[in-house]
């Protein structure tokens, strides 16, 4: 049998959180930019309940469409990493759900592996454990990265620390806030309204609310906690939303984006719905239409902030801008952000010269260059 000589990459996405179809989608527009005459895919999907199983490396059947998008569902076969080795086998299940012995097959050692799960048990850490467990190389950031920057509060906590500025804000976890909400009630008043009421662990903006007076924050928090038992109340910060992607490369080397602006068209915020099934009520300028000097001190926030959370491979960095004081605030850290070829920060790297292929390429030669264990 003819052993592939290219490295074997294992795209993984779907995943337990909300924002699965979104991941689906980011799955799509990756294998279809993946260089098939340097490297050889595995396409691994999991399922909202949390099953791994093998999928078409097709990039066409993964798009969003005007009904939602792509859900990975299983079958017979599953997949999986063996511990402490970066082998992927697959089996089948008889109706128990019980792998059966006589199936089982070795898929191969996986060279890097493409985590583009976003929001809880993916981009939080939990895959990136996994993965270092078993040995296997993996893009973007690593275990302690991931795990504060999918949490808000910690995400301030740490770049506060760090002497970046960041909006005021108030964690309230939900056993806290059902044990003496006026408390909460009036530290969140002393923020000032309104306020933004956010899941601390869920993207792409689910779960999130603005509050303008006090006697829509019960509801608000409602909402935040069906996605997440933490929630961040943050203080409104006016200005700009602009964003900066980092890249990290297999030098070593980090690399600033162009600045790209989100300006919400409609009435509202930048929410799930405007971000993918509602292009209309948002534009996207980029690059964003800034003095050079503001863009180049964003520009240089977003690297330290990198550096400050340990951050590896990929990142993209969100601003508030305010043009009458010239205070540039930092809102989030997002370590595997969207990622579909019309995403923002692949965008904003094409307006400096790097195409989406080359970025693909890029990530996995960055986490093919990088040592296993500690670094």
């Amino acid at each position: 049998m003819t052993v592939d000589p290219r490295p074997l990459v294992a795209v993984l996405f779907g995943g337990m959180s909300g924002e699965h179809q979104i991941s689906c989608a980011t799955a799509g527009g990756v294998l279809g930019a993946i260089d098939e005459e340097k490297w050889q895919t595995f396409a691994i999907g999991i399922t909202p309940d949390g099953q791994w199983v093998p999928m078409p490396s097709d990039p066409l059947a993964y798009a969003l469409g005007d009904d939602g998008g792509y859900t990975v569902e299983a079958g017979d076969l599953r997949v999986a990493i063996l511990p402490g080795s970066p082998r992927l086998i697959q089996f089948e299940v008889d109706g128990g759900g019980h792998p059966v012995p006589e199936t089982v097959r070795t898929i191969g050692d996986i060279d890097v592996l493409f985590p583009l799960l976003h929001g809880p048990y993916g981009e939080d850490g939990t895959v990136q454990g996994l993965l270092e467990l078993s040995k296997v190389r993996y893009v973007g950031c690593g275990v302690a990265s991931s795990a504060v920057c999918q949490d808000k509060y910690l995400t301030k906590t740490d770049l506060g620390a760090a002497g970046i500025d960041v909006r005021e804000s108030v964690a309230i976890k939900q056993r806290d806030w059902l044990g003496d909400q006026q408390e909460w009630e009036a530290q969140v008043a002393a923020l000032g309204f309104p306020v933004f009421v956010k899941p601390c662990r869920a993207g792409s903006s689910l779960g999130v609310s603005r509050v303008d007076a006090p006697a829509d924050l019960a509801a608000a928090l409602d909402e935040a906690m069906r996605h997440d038992p933490r929630v961040i109340v943050e203080a409104a910060c006016p200005g700009r939303e602009v964003e900066c992607g980092v890249l990290g490369t297999a030098d070593g080397s980090l690399s600033a984006s162009a600045i790209g602006e989100i300006r919400v068209l409609t009435e509202g915020f930048y929410d799930y719905e405007s971000k993918y099934f509602a292009p209309q009520a948002v534009q996207l300028d980029c690059p964003a239409d800034l003095p050079e000097d503001v863009a180049r001190a964003i520009q240089k926030i977003a690297l330290v902030a990198f550096e400050a959370v340990e951050g590896e491979g990929i990142s993209r960095v969100d601003f508030f801008y305010n043009e009458e004081s010239g205070r540039i605030v930092l809102n989030e850290i997002n370590t595997l952000p969207g990622f579909t070829p019309g995403s923002l920060y692949p965008v904003m790297f094409d307006r400096v010269g790097i195409t989406y292929p080359e970025l693909v390429s890029a990530l996995l030669e960055e986490a093919a260059a990088r040592p296993v264990g500690l670094r």
